[in-house]
């Protein structure tokens, strides 16, 4: 049986398709038109899911959509109304969409993959729920979902037991932990649903100086975690922008202009947003743990990426476990809406054996096999050399060892956010130049922001304040003591930007300024390629750790075919591409003909 899952018409567009109640493949829209948290209808998505699977539209059982779009709409319009005659430029923005596409979802189906089948559509934040639990270990799990907002709700909680997911409580739009940090992501110069990740990486630079007047002023927290926002300071309800002049006033001025100079006002601002969100999402992990007394805790929703405080409530929280959707945000949604069709709409049985769960490593995306590799580098006339299986483990890691920057291309592209060994970009983390150069040269993005370890999972707790494997890289953990390096006396009084000079640890390219680091362990069962290479850096310097960043440039999405991965290895100043078993010399190439203005299209996010 096959069971189509999609989301739609917000951000991060994706499909997924289960079959036989497993994760067979999922993508998200932006990876194919290239259009970074592309919010529309994925039919790029949803094309490479029927034909990895060699089935057409007509051939599925079901289709899922991951939220009630009727819904959706009411509370548009309520919203509206509300607040009439304010908001009426973007009503009039909005409605022609709505009416001709987002309601008339199963005449898309119908339409355009001959699907005339019965359409399912979960609520929201229980597709959430349900790609946080179903693929989950656990038979039994408290599940804890908080973002934006979906049709009302912008955070629920309940529990998840066997095949069925149940919804215990809930907090409605407006007030919404997720508006609140996307509303300091505005302020502060970054793209709302694209930016946030940027916030919580500046947050470590700056001091929590407005942490007592966010809670003051904007926010009545209360102590299950709830709370109501003053929204006499926000403008989202009937604007098209975040904030408005109250909110100036309060926090001394305008928004930063985007790609403006950065100051240590914005680094105290992210601080202090981090502390507040951190200290919610505490206290609302607690609060679920009292009501419903599980020891697992899974979570989804685009807070849940927020993998700092994710750490947090690893180890302060109460729970025993916790597993955490990888595509969190709204793609995620479109594996939780398959799933709940399959578990919870037809019934079938689950069993989960408390260890592994059925996300697959979330290499879930195309893959391309040599002879299609090949064929593109024959075809393009590109240099290239083949390397046998045994070689490509050894010589990818003398090349890290030399302080050389690498495209890293292999296997079934990643579902999610994050890039986890399939499309990344790899280097030396022992390196003090690295951080620098990676950020400037090769993904030309701001300085501040730090780059993630991924280190062999047998050796994550030699290194970091980490006694479980993290593959997903979604908790931030501190550097342990032993592997940090002394600062001088007058390092201590560093400020802002100022602090990215100082080595911090063995690993200072990994190391963020508060000795934290954002960690994905990797095994050899889920990703051999990717395990042998590491291990083999590890057999040569002595250290299990190198640099994974996502194979792409500033405000582009992850490459995803081998024409993507070449164009960006072109454009940037990495120095070698791995490819399937092909190794590229960038000294050896051709330069790029026809290129575009690429800056200008990929802007910064």
């Amino acid at each position: 049986m096959y069971i189509l899952g999609i989301s739609a018409y917000y951000h991060d567009s994706a499909a997924c398709l289960v079959k036989d109640g497993e994760l067979f493949a999922a993508a998200q829209e932006e990876r194919f038109t290239r259009k970074k948290h592309d919010f529309n209808f994925p039919y790029h998505a949803i094309r490479y899911c029927l034909d990895a699977a060699g089935i057409s539209g007509r051939e599925l059982d079901y289709v899922a959509f991951y939220d009630k779009p009727f819904i959706k709409f009411e509370r548009l319009l309520e919203t509206y109304l509300a607040y009439a005659p304010k908001g009426i430029t973007s009503f009039i923005k909005a409605m022609p969409v709505w009416l001709k596409q987002k309601l008339w979802i199963k005449e898309l189906l119908k339409k355009d993959i001959g699907y005339e089948g019965d359409v399912i559509f979960p609520a929201h934040h229980e597709s959430h729920a349900a790609s946080a639990f179903f693929p989950s270990p656990y038979q039994e799990a408290a599940f804890l979902t908080i973002d934006g907002v979906g049709e009302w709700n912008t955070t629920t909680f309940g529990v998840g037991k066997d095949n069925h997911i149940e919804i215990w409580g809930n907090m409605d739009f407006p007030h919404s932990l997720g508006l609140l940090y996307s509303a300091f992501t505005y302020y502060t110069g970054f793209k709302v649903n694209s930016g946030e990740y940027k916030v919580m990486g500046l947050a470590p630079y700056g001091e929590p100086k407005y942490v007592d007047l966010i809670m003051n002023e904007l926010i009545d927290l209360k102590e299950d975690g709830s709370f109501r926002m003053n929204m006499k300071y926000f403008n989202y309800c009937v604007g098209l922008t975040m904030t408005n002049r109250h909110f100036d006033k309060l926090f001394g001025g305008p928004p930063r202009k985007p790609e403006s100079q950065l100051t240590q006002r914005e680094m105290d601002l992210a601080r202090s947003i981090q502390d507040v969100t951190e200290e919610i999402m505490l206290r609302m992990a607690r609060f679920v743990h009292r009501q419903t007394g599980q020891k697992n805790l899974v979570l989804a929703g685009g807070c849940a990426l927020n993998c700092v405080a994710n750490g947090r409530i690893l180890r302060e929280g109460p729970y025993q476990n916790i597993w955490i959707q990888p595509a969190a945000g709204d793609a995620g949604g479109a594996v939780g809406a398959a799933l709940f069709a399959w578990y919870q709409y037809l019934g079938h049985e689950r069993h989960a054996d408390g260890v592994n769960d059925f996300q697959k490593a979330s290499y879930l995306g195309p893959e391309y096999s040599d002879e299609e590799i090949e064929a593109f580098l024959k075809q393009n006339n590109i240099p290239y050399q083949r390397l046998e299986p045994a070689e490509i483990a050894r010589r990818t890691a003398e090349l890290i060892a030399a302080e050389k920057v690498i495209g890293w291309f292999q296997g079934r592209m990643e579902f999610g956010p994050r890039a986890l060994g399939s499309r990344s970009i790899i280097g030396d983390a022992r390196s003090k130049d690295m951080q620098s150069v990676m950020n400037l040269k090769i993904k030309f993005r701001e300085s501040f922001r730090p780059f993630a370890p991924t280190v062999l999972v047998e050796h994550v707790s030699e290194y970091f304040e980490l006694d479980r494997e993290s593959p997903y890289m979604l908790l931030v953990a501190p550097v342990r003591l032993d592997k940090r390096t002394n600062s001088r006396p007058e390092h201590k009084n560093l400020f802002g930007i100022e602090k990215l000079k100082v080595p911090r640890s063995v690993v200072p390219a990994i190391t963020h300024v508060d000795y934290s680091a954002r960690i994905q362990t990797v095994d050899k069962k889920n990703n051999g390629r990717y395990y042998d290479m590491i291990k083999a850096f590890y057999e040569l310097t002595g250290c299990p750790v190198i640099i994974n960043t996502s194979f792409n440039v500033r405000g582009e999405p992850i490459v995803c075919s081998p024409q993507h991965a070449y164009t960006c290895f072109m454009r940037t100043e990495m120095d070698y591409l791995v490819m399937g078993s092909f190794l590229l010399d960038k000294k050896q190439q051709p330069k790029l003909k026809d290129d575009i203005d690429w800056k200008k299209e990929f802007e910064l996010d």
